[in-house]
């Protein structure tokens, strides 16, 4: 079978060789952990999303697409001292990050998040003119002449962006708002958040539009990481109202213009929000953070097979070794026969994982997929 062959039957549940053997990445850390650990990583290019072929990964073609703010606010340093800098990103965000333990711009924990873009209606004015769906400088330069023949004979899945470039609702509203004051804005401040995702259904549907005249793509994942450990960062109700008439109109838009699935991608537990994603017209959801209680198969018997389900390896199994990897694994061979699953680890790997302990998931997934394990 072809690559875009395997990865339409897994999704139709139709009779296949085996699922895609797909992988986020790893963190900078556990990189540095395996270089010292001797693991050949001068073999690895270190961009899982579009395939390792070292370990054994298919390709997936990620169009190019740049989903953030243009022109970006100024990432710049506004204080430092021996164990912090406040630093202003592309977002407009100001954070106090740790120095300790960072290793190629990542952090070993997360940042003390300070200020953000939006506070007012005229904040959001400012940003909105940042968040022109037909900027050029969002495609890759000559892109209509150089590559659409090429999509169109393609034997591999074809995504339109590149993972996290496709921002969605929730997380657009959080990057600009922040977390806490989101809480709170969407019953302080509704006309502004109706009026921000109803910007966002525009930027998605019109940024996606020039490509989609020229070929089908295979999917689109919206980022939108609209979960917590114990549920959704906003309520099954406000969902309701302010996210749902989006989604279903950007759905609609992208399969009547050659989008085979749509796709969220989420970190948290979501459960309560399916029901709805299904309704407007969302296919799959990963990576399913076993952490937040995202069981594939408790899910996979409560919502059938209209929910595809990728990811649900549990990244802190990997930590345990051998023997406890591949018991693990084996509590995922039903879904696999089933299909409409493609088991991946459920985030990037943490530095906790040490190389000998990855190879052997890497191995032992190989023979989960082919149904050997």
């Amino acid at each position: 079978m072809t690559h875009l062959e395997r990865f339409v039957a897994t999704m139709e549940y139709r009779p296949t060789d085996r699922p895609p053997n797909w992988e986020a990445g790893a963190w900078r850390q556990t990189r540095d952990r395996w270089l010292a650990e001797g693991a050949p990583v001068e073999k690895f290019h270190w961009q899982w999303f579009p395939g390792e072929a070292a370990l054994g990964m298919d390709p997936r073609e990620f169009i190019e697409f740049d989903g953030k703010l243009l022109p970006p606010f100024k990432d710049e340093v506004l204080e430092e001292d021996e164990r912090t800098q406040v630093i202003r990103d592309k977002s407009g965000r100001v954070r106090r990050a740790l120095k300790e333990g960072a290793s190629g711009g990542m952090r070993m924990s997360m940042d003390q998040f300070l200020r953000f873009a939006v506070h007012t209606p005229a904040d959001w004015e400012d940003v909105k003119r940042r968040m022109d769906p037909t900027d050029p400088r969002r495609y890759e330069p000559n892109w209509r002449t150089i590559r659409p023949a090429g999509w169109r004979a393609r034997q591999h899945p074809l995504i339109f962006a590149p993972n996290t470039m496709t921002p969605g609702f929730y997380w657009t509203a959080r990057e600009l708002m922040g977390t806490e004051n989101l809480c709170y804005a969407w019953y302080d401040q509704p006309a502004l958040l109706h009026d921000m995702m109803e910007h966002v259904a525009h930027f998605l549907i019109e940024s996606a539009r020039p490509v989609l005249a020229t070929t089908t793509v295979d999917y689109i994942c919206l980022a939108e990481d609209w979960a917590m450990k114990t549920g959704p960062l906003l309520s099954p109700a406000t969902f309701r109202e302010f996210v749902y008439p989006r989604l279903k109109r950007v759905a609609e838009f992208y399969k009547s213009h050659g989008v085979r699935y749509l796709v969220i991608d989420s970190d948290g537990n979501f459960e309560a929000l399916i029901p709805m994603m299904l309704d407007a017209g969302v296919d799959a959801t990963w990576p399913l953070e076993r952490a937040a209680g995202m069981d594939p198969a408790a899910l996979r018997a409560k919502f059938g097979r209209s929910m595809r389900l990728w990811g649900g390896v549990d990244k802190r199994e990997l930590a345990r070794g051998p023997a406890a990897i591949d018991a693990h694994l084996r509590t995922l061979a039903p879904l696999v026969a089933e299909g409409g699953f493609i088991p991946t680890v459920d985030h990037t790997v943490p530095p906790d994982v040490g190389w000998e302990s990855f190879a052997h998931y890497i191995k032992s997934k190989e023979r989960l997929i082919q149904g050997k394990l």
